[in-house]
Formats: structure tokens, C-alpha cells, sequence
């Protein structure tokens, strides 16, 4: 739906990052409420559907956008699903980084992608979804990475 309203390379969104970048689905209802939640809490990052970002400037594939939300570093270290809400979480203020934290504890962290994984694959069920939210199924999600 985004990409109807603004074709590829129509204004694409990438600043020289001085701070991070979480990519969020647009064209689902359910990901764009998580996105604005995040947005009032102020984490040091920028929120963005990724349909309206450059994403190869930022080194994320479509495949990779579509699969999980993507939280790219200055450092342009990926962290994918849980573990990129878990990190965008512990920049937001005190509470919230002790909970980024703890979603990355051992036991704790398990359980946070199983969670993820299972809200990602039936988000079309939930109220305020679209057709849109229904594709594509969440594989699990890896260790952060850095490019080489």
C-alpha cells in the first residue's frame, strides 16, 4: 500500500545516521501502532516504515525488512526481531532499559523471540490488521551482525 502511494525513490528516507534506524512494516495496521507506541517513549532512534527507506544504503534486503522488524546501528550492526525492539527499548529511559535488557536474558531472550515470532506470524488476526499483515511468515532471528 505504501509503495502505491510512493513509488521507489520517491523521497526515500536515510539520513547520515547519527543515531540508529528501526525499520517497521507500513503497510501493516499492527506494526505501525507498535511503531507509534515506540515513538512516545523516545528511544534514541529513528522509526521508519521501511517501505519508505533507501534500503539498500542502510544494508537491509527486502527478504530481510518483510521477515522482522530491523534495527540497524551507526555502526550498521542488524539486529532483527525481538533482539531489535530489545535494543531500541534499553535507549528509551530507565524502565524501558531495564526491559530492552532483560529481553535479551538468557531463558528470557528465548521465550521474547518465541513471543515475537508468534505475534508476527498471526498479526493479521489482530484488531486494526490488513490483508497486508498477513505476509510474510517470521523466521527466528540470529545473532546480531556487522558487516566485515
Amino acid at each position: 500500500m505504501l509503495q502505491q502511494l510512493f513509488p521507489p525513490g520517491h523521497n526515500m528516507h536515510v539520513s547520515p545516521r547519527a543515531r540508529p534506524v528501526l525499520l517497521y512494516d507500513g503497510d501493516c495496521a499492527f506494526c505501525t501502532t507498535c511503531a507509534r507506541v515506540l515513538e512516545r517513549i523516545r528511544p534514541d532512534a529513528e522509526i521508519l516504515a521501511w517501505q519508505l527507506t533507501d534500503l539498500a544504503a542502510l544494508g537491509i534486503t527486502e527478504e530481510q525488512a518483510t521477515t522482522a522488524v530491523q534495527l540497524v546501528q551507526t555502526d550498521d550492526t542488524v539486529h532483527s526481531g525481538h533482539e531489535a525492539i530489545a535494543a531500541t527499548l534499553s535507549t528509551a529511559g530507565r524502565i524501558y532499559e531495564i526491559v530492552g535488557r532483560m529481553l535479551l536474558l538468557p531463558g528470557i531472550s528465548w521465550m521474547a523471540a518465541k513471543v515475537y515470532g508468534l505475534v508476527a506470524r498471526n498479526r493479521h488476526r489482530l484488531p486494526g490488521s490488513t490483508p497486508a499483515c498477513a505476509s510474510p511468515p517470521v523466521r527466528a532471528t540470529r545473532e546480531p551482525t556487522k558487516p566485515g
